[in-house]
């Protein structure tokens, strides 16, 4: 989570946290031309997940989107098309524990644009050392509804609801089946 050049990201983002408490962030979906999307492991095997990120001061969603690309997992604009995103901010809370509250800051989660990002060359140069701080150390390519399985369990309501609302754009003629897994995560469906 910091920025290329060795520069911490958090010395220079200002957090845009809403009124309700909620910090704007992007979720980047990005998929492969055989339906594959990719799935980072977080730092030290902290959990699997989409690549997401915090939206600076004064930056609008898309540009967070492409820089976070950028940080995250090495890719510049070119390597990928912009298919689309979901219409609102999706939100989701976080857990106490992670909850950020003190007189200059106050934090209870995020809300999220998400984005869906398909890949323009068949060999993607990813890497995660574009930055002193990576957030992943290894990724895979992944089935639609496998990213629900495998993130934090607190972000899964919103995976759920991101991945449904992309599902036309990525999947025209329908979305994949869910898989066998499915029925334990029901409480994750939306309503």
């Amino acid at each position: 989570m910091s920025s290329r050049g060795g520069a911490g990201k958090k010395d220079r983002m200002t957090d845009c946290i809403d009124a309700d408490g909620y910090r704007a962030n992007v979720g980047i979906v990005l998929m492969r031309p055989d339906g594959r999307v990719f799935l980072g492991r977080r730092v030290g095997g902290r959990g699997w997940q989409f690549p997401q990120g915090g939206v600076l001061l004064h930056e609008a969603p898309e540009e967070a989107l492409f820089r976070e690309l950028k940080e995250e997992i090495g890719l510049d604009r070119s390597a990928v098309k912009l298919v689309g995103a979901t219409r609102d901010w999706l939100r989701y809370d976080l857990p106490k524990r992670y909850r950020r509250r003190g007189p200059d800051s106050f934090c209870i989660g995020q809300k999220q644009r998400w984005f869906l990002l398909r890949c323009t060359q068949a060999e993607l140069p990813i890497r995660f050392d574009d930055t002193g701080e990576p957030e992943f150390d290894q990724f895979r390519w992944t089935t639609w509804w496998e990213p629900v399985r495998e993130v934090i369990f607190f972000k899964r309501p919103v995976y759920v609801q991101a991945l449904h609302e992309l599902a036309p754009l990525a999947h025209p003629a329908g979305p994949p089946p869910y898989p066998e897994w499915w029925e334990q995560r029901s409480s994750a469906l939306p309503a």
